[in-house]
């Protein structure tokens, strides 16, 4: 197959299963040619949907220091970014230049788009492949996006193709009055795109959200981790605002006393368990994230996590509880019931929390909630109803209806 057929068929796949169709999504996606800014891969590997990491990291067990995403996040970002012609837009991550190529496309002769990038080498590939592909107005600069660029705004769109834990402050001062923000918000451990338009009180509200997963920002430190064993094979992550020590769990971890709680909330085998870690986050302070790998899984010390790669859990002091499941007995297709596990003296409780989440899931299977970022000082009476999570720079308040 020519790059033209592997192309189409990719966007005929984005388009269709999208939960944001566009059609001039659609339309810049069949345009502009994702292989030729992914020059290490096969034509085949650049129109698969998949990220294509571009710029490794030398820690083994650390994450990539830049890739280019996955179209179907870049197709619902651009949609969710309703970016119109003649705008002028700010990309935090300039990547390998392709989606500031998309938006170019999208703005027009009349707009402007300005990517930026720490690493100077990511920013010499993206102005390279942007100059050799027509794409040559992007303007990228070597710059921490958290800056910005106020000396080229104010915006009309920002987009963040890097995951944000902390709003920047710069961005509420270059974004126009009507002006609407696209960010991989990152929170207890999950990642979420977020389309945020301004609204009343000096609040940016959510109008959409999308699964999505991005590498962290540079420069924000308030994502911690840390191993329950010593043989680093049980991690915890959490947000620097909440007290876990990991290593208060390594006595729990090897006690099997368990607190478990089945749900009756049953599930396909291809259902999808995040939104109930979204209702974990706007409901309990203890919300954080585990990785269990293999060699764990096989001392048959704690009952397995329904994902054990990324997996919601609540953690207190020197207690856990996490979601499990079981097959349903002569199901066919396959069904699995959800349970709570928890373990440790509070276990109970936090498997009784977590159990009123799931089945608050289990009662609303497609319901978002609703977020709210509003600066950092905010008074707590001048927030609206909801849990609120503090970052340094800005408060959120995430609520269901």
């Amino acid at each position: 197959m020519t790059d033209n057929d592997l192309r189409n068929r990719l966007v005929d796949h984005l388009h269709s299963t999208t939960a944001f169709p566009d059609p001039r999504v659609e339309e810049a996606m069949r345009t502009v040619s994702r292989h030729l800014f992914v020059p290490g891969a096969t034509v085949e590997e650049a129109y698969a949907n998949r990220a294509i990491n571009i710029k490794e990291n030398p820690d083994p067990d650390a994450l990539p220091l830049s890739c280019a995403s996955q179209p179907d996040v870049v197709y619902a970002m651009l949609a969710q970014l309703n970016i119109q012609p003649g705008q002028r837009i700010l990309e935090a991550g300039a990547g390998t230049g392709y989606n500031a190529a998309l938006m170019q496309y999208l703005t027009g002769p009349a707009g402007e788009v300005t990517a930026l990038d720490v690493h100077s080498d990511v920013v010499a590939h993206a102005q390279q492949r942007l100059a050799a592909t027509g794409y040559d107005r992007v303007r990228v600069l070597q710059r921490d996006g958290a800056v910005g660029a106020p000396e080229y705004g104010p915006y009309d769109r920002i987009i963040a193709t890097v995951g944000v834990w902390d709003f920047p402050v710069a961005w509420w001062n270059q974004l126009t009055p009507e002006g609407r923000i696209v960010l991989p918000l990152r929170w207890r451990g999950l990642t979420r795109s977020v389309a945020l338009v301004r609204s009343g009180g000096g609040a940016l509200t959510s109008e959409s959200l999308a699964v999505c997963g991005f590498l962290p920002m540079v420069g924000q430190s308030g994502e911690l981790d840390g191993f329950v064993d010593d043989e680093r094979t049980f991690r915890l992550y959490w947000d620097a605002d909440q007290s876990v020590r990991p290593e208060t769990l390594r006595k729990t971890i090897g006690d099997p006393t368990e607190h478990l709680i089945w749900t009756g909330v049953e599930v396909a085998g291809d259902e999808d368990l995040a939104p109930i870690w979204l209702r974990l986050s706007a409901a309990d302070a203890a919300t954080c994230r585990l990785t269990v790998k293999s060699e764990f899984l096989a001392t048959n010390r704690m009952r397995r996590p329904t994902v054990p790669a990324l997996s919601p859990a609540l953690v207190e002091g020197d207690s856990i509880a996490y979601i499990t499941l079981n097959r349903v007995e002569g199901s066919e297709p396959a069904r699995f019931m959800l349970g709570a596990v928890g373990y440790g003296p509070a276990g109970g409780d936090l498997a009784a929390r977590l159990t009123e989440q799931i089945r608050a899931w289990g009662s609303d299977r497609t319901a978002d909630p609703v977020i709210r970022i509003y600066p950092a000082g905010t008074p707590d009476d001048d927030l609206p109803t909801g849990h609120i999570i503090d970052k340094p720079s800005a408060r959120m308040v995430i609520a269901y209806a």
